[in-house]
């Protein structure tokens, strides 16, 4: 996403969960936009450009090398010069895309379990963002650790971050932490099958303490995050209350703990309910089950 203006935090980067699979959504170059979405429905890779022009690719067992030289031929064949930092992030082995033979392998069923995970995650997700007006991220997907995050702030600077991450400058961590925060959201670790956490950064003093719900919430020194189990959702009576009881009271860690502004910052996004047509008697309809 080089062609699109830096916006705070890096959230030009970032990815979205759309209804087939993750989305760049519309990146712009030069009088024109474009976007690439992978399928997990269909297992395609799309690029669409505004001008009408299309590529598509299988998604299927292949090199890291092949997936790599495909995409960037493409892009070109649509007229869309794009240079890359051609290697992973935040991994320590980051082998250069166009070398890498090793890394061939691509699992239809898992993917599309993934994405289901992140729909359900992201449905939940947005709810909780609603109860926020000050400053918020959309709720996005990070690919560098592959998570689905919605990140909080206070309106206060931040001290540099001590630690980054491998195989990813300091300069990328600083802009990325440079403001106060509060983030939660989910992904692949912490669990069997993966978990929603919650850190805070700066960590105010007593937050580790702070007691999180639901019970099987935990804090966790190693991540220095809450985390909670995907499977403890998945598998309770009423899994979105479950989760948002998590999101809401790690927040509250956060913001107890670091002295937020809450007044100035959290609102009820049901406030112009009365004034909508088609809202009276309004009731949260029942969700399918979380895979």
């Amino acid at each position: 996403m080089s062609h699109a203006p830096l916006i705070n935090h890096w959230w030009q980067v970032t990815l979205y969960v759309s209804a087939r699979g993750l989305t760049t959504s519309a990146i712009p170059y030069q009088g024109r936009v474009f976007d690439i979405e992978l399928d997990f429905c269909n297992h395609r890779l799309r690029i669409r450009s505004s001008d009408g022009g299309t590529r598509e690719l299988g998604l299927q067992p292949m090199p890291v090398a092949d997936f790599y030289a495909w995409t960037m031929g493409a892009l070109d064949e649509l007229g869309i010069s794009t240079t890359i930092q051609a290697r992973p992030n935040e991994v320590d082995q980051a082998v250069p895309f166009a070398e890498d033979i090793k890394h061939a392998s691509y699992d239809p069923a898992s993917a599309h379990l993934f994405w289901r995970q992140l729909v359900q995650a992201n449905r939940v997700l947005q709810r909780f963002r609603a109860h926020f007006i000050g400053k918020v991220s959309p709720v996005h997907f990070f690919w560098g650790a592959m998570d689905l995050a919605c990140t909080r702030f206070s309106g206060r600077e931040a001290p540099p971050l001590p630690d980054g991450a491998p195989n990813c400058g300091d300069w990328v961590m600083e802009e990325g932490y440079s403001r106060e925060l509060s983030s939660c959201g989910f992904w692949p670790g912490g669990g069997e099958e993966g978990a929603f956490y919650a850190y805070a950064y700066p960590e105010p003093d007593g937050f580790a303490d702070y007691p999180p719900g639901p019970p099987e919430a935990f804090y966790s020194p190693e991540n220095r995050q809450f985390l909670l189990p995907y499977e403890a959702v998945r598998s309770a009576a009423e899994p979105d209350q479950l989760l948002l009881e998590f999101l809401n009271s790690t927040y509250e860690a956060a913001a107890i703990k670091g002295n937020w502004d809450r007044a100035s910052l959290e609102t009820d996004p049901t406030r112009w309910d009365r004034h909508r047509a088609g809202r009276a008697g309004h009731r949260l309809q029942t969700t399918p089950p979380i895979p």
